[in-house]
C-alpha cells in the first residue's frame, strides 16, 4: 500500500472530496432519531404477511384438509384478530402524534 501511495497519481480536483451518491448532494447528517413506532409498524406489517401466506396456503390446500383444518384454520385467525385486538387497545397503532421528521421524536 506504500508503493501504491507513493507511485499513485495525486491530483485535487473541485469534486473530488464531495460526496457524490444516486446524484442527489446530501444533507444534514445520516444519524437521524426515528420514533420506535416506524420499527413497530414494520414488524407488523411482517406478522400479518406471514397471516396472509399462510391462510393462501390453506386456501389451497382446504379441500384435502377438510372440517379440520377449517377448524384449525379458524383458531390461527381468531389468535390473529386477538393480537390485532390486543395492539389496537394497547395504543401500538396509534398515528395521531407522529410526524416524519427527525423532530419528532418523543
Amino acid at each position: 500500500m506504500g508503493l501504491s501511495y507513493m507511485l499513485g497519481q495525486r491530483h485535487q480536483e473541485h469534486a473530488t472530496g464531495t460526496p457524490y451518491e444516486g446524484g442527489i448532494v446530501s444533507t444534514g447528517t445520516a444519524r437521524i432519531r426515528l420514533s420506535v413506532k416506524f420499527y413497530l409498524v414494520a414488524m407488523f406489517f411482517v406478522i400479518f404477511d406471514l397471516e396472509a401466506i399462510f391462510l393462501f396456503a390453506w386456501a389451497v390446500a382446504a379441500r384435502e384438509l377438510g372440517w379440520t383444518g377449517y377448524a384449525e384454520v379458524l383458531v390461527f385467525v381468531g389468535v390473529l384478530v386477538a393480537a390485532l385486538i390486543y395492539l389496537w387497545r394497547g395504543g401500538a397503532l396509534d398515528w395521531g402524534d407522529v410526524s416524519l421528521g427527525p423532530r419528532s421524536i418523543r
